[in-house]
C-alpha cells in the first residue's frame, strides 16, 4: 500500500519534519492509541534493521511509568537478536490505520507463570491511514481465488477466496481448517485469478491477520504486494481501472 511503503529513519526530525502530518507526540494521545491496542488484542509485528520479526501483541500499559507489557516467548529464535539490537521497530493495524513506533529499552522479564516483553512508551507513533488506493470489493461479482502453497507446509497447495483487491493490495479468507498464518509472513509466487481472462503471478507481505466472529474460525488475511514483473503489475491496474470505470458507470444517474 502506497502509505505502507515508506521508510522510516527512527528518531529522524528535520526543520520541515516531512512525518509532522504522521507523528503523533502528545502524550494522551500516545496513551489512547497504546490503549486501543490493548484492548484490540491486535497482533504486533516486531521488527530489527536486518530483518528479524517475532509476533506478538500489547498486554499491558501502565500510565505512571509509561511502560509497555508484550506477550512474550523466551524460545522464539528472533528473541535475542532483537532483545540485543537495540533498535526495534512495532508495526500494527487498528483497522484501516496502520501503526509505526520504535520500542527502547525492550527487556525480557520472568514471570511466575509467564514471560513478558518491557519496553518505553514510544516518544513517537506513526499514524498511517491504509487503503488510500481504490479498493475493488468483491462480495457480489464472480469470486477471485489466490493459489499458492502453504509457507510452513509446501506440500499443501491453497487455493483461498480473494475478498477485495487494490493496485497496492488485497484480502484473502483463510478457511478455519488450514492452519493458521501469521503478519509479517512473506509469500511466494502467488497465483491471482481475477476471472477468466486475468491472471497473474506476484509476490505478498501478510500484513495483518483479523478474525472474522467467533462462530467462524476462518481468518481474512490483508497482504500488500511486492515489487513484480511489469507485465503483473499492468495487469493488475488494468484491471482495477476498469473495475474502478464500472462502479462510476453504475453510480452515474
Amino acid at each position: 500500500m502506497q502509505d505502507d511503503k515508506r521508510t522510516l529513519v527512527p528518531g529522524a526530525r528535520t526543520q520541515t519534519d516531512a512525518w509532522a502530518e504522521f507523528r503523533v507526540t502528545s502524550l494522551a494521545d500516545r496513551l489512547t492509541l497504546m490503549r486501543q491496542l490493548r484492548d484490540a488484542s491486535a497482533p504486533v509485528l516486531l521488527q530489527s534493521p536486518a530483518g528479524n520479526t517475532m509476533n506478538t501483541s500489547l498486554w499491558s500499559l501502565d500510565d505512571k511509568r509509561q511502560r509497555l507489557s508484550f506477550s512474550g516467548d523466551d524460545q522464539h529464535p528472533h528473541l535475542p537478536t532483537l532483545l540485543e539490537c537495540g533498535e526495534v521497530t512495532a508495526t500494527a493495524y487498528l483497522d484501516n490505520v496502520k501503526l509505526q513506533f520504535d520500542l527502547d529499552d525492550l527487556v525480557l522479564v520472568r514471570g511466575a507463570q509467564a514471560v513478558s516483553l518491557q519496553a518505553r512508551l514510544p516518544a513517537d507513533v506513526f499514524r498511517f491511514q491504509r487503503r488510500g488506493a481504490y479498493r475493488v470489493r468483491l462480495a457480489d461479482r464472480p469470486m477471485p481465488v489466490a493459489m499458492f502453497r502453504h509457507p510452513s507446509m509446501p506440500e499443501m497447495q491453497l487455493s483461498l477466496r480473494v475478498l477485495d483487491v487494490s493496485a497496492s493490495g488485497c484480502s484473502m479468507w483463510l478457511p478455519g481448517n488450514v492452519p493458521p498464518l501469521q503478519p509479517g509472513t512473506a509469500l511466494s509466487r502467488v497465483v491471482v485469478e481475477l476471472d477468466i481472462k486475468t491472471r497473474f503471478s506476484a509476490n505478498v507481505t501478510l500484513q495483518h491477520v483479523t478474525a472474522f466472529s467467533s462462530d467462524d474460525p476462518g481468518q481474512r488475511l490483508g497482504c500488500e504486494w511486492q515489487p513484480s514483473s511489469p507485465a503483473s503489475e499492468r495487469t493488475l491496474q488494468r484491471w482495477v481501472d476498469a473495475a474502478q470505470r464500472r462502479s462510476r458507470l453504475f453510480k452515474m444517474p
